[in-house]
């Protein structure tokens, strides 16, 4: 039997588990929300804002963008075997909220105390991509010693 959304004749593809796909799918949303906030940043801010708050706001979208590809990764790694890298993405998405919401929300309001809780959301984006690492070590760890 063929799946109807991949044309005809196409084979079944094994269906993606809940988690990877619902975190591809938060990827792919942060991802438009960066595109979105980058070209806001370009058309809209660049008249409005001062040199520094435009580039905070800029700082923001750019890392939510690496967010995003980063949370697509995890969601690929888990696609692949690592389920850790579910758990990795969602802490990403995490950091992204607190890092780039706190800059987002600086550079519009001018509230300098904004700004102390950003690290916090640096230091879960980089939590992310760590357990990222160990997720891939881990498995390769696994791997080595069933050969």
């Amino acid at each position: 039997m063929t799946d109807p959304t991949r044309g005809a004749g196409a084979p079944d593809a094994t269906p993606w588990p809940d988690g990877p796909r619902r975190l591809l799918a938060a990827a792919a949303i942060t991802a438009i929300v960066a595109i979105a906030c980058g070209a806001f940043a370009a058309h809209v801010l660049r008249e409005r804002l001062a040199a520094r708050d435009l580039e905070i706001f800029e700082t923001a979208a750019r890392y939510q963008m690496y967010g995003a590809l980063g949370m697509a990764a995890c969601a690929l790694a888990a696609r692949l075997g690592l389920r850790r890298a579910v758990g990795a993405g969602w802490v990403m998405l995490a950091g992204v909220a607190v890092f780039s919401g706190s800059l987002y929300a600086l550079a519009l309001s001018g509230v300098k105390v904004l700004g102390a809780i950003t690290p916090i959301g640096g230091v879960l984006m980089m939590a992310g991509w760590l357990l990222l690492a160990i997720a891939a070590l881990a498995r390769q760890s696994h791997a080595k010693d069933t050969v």
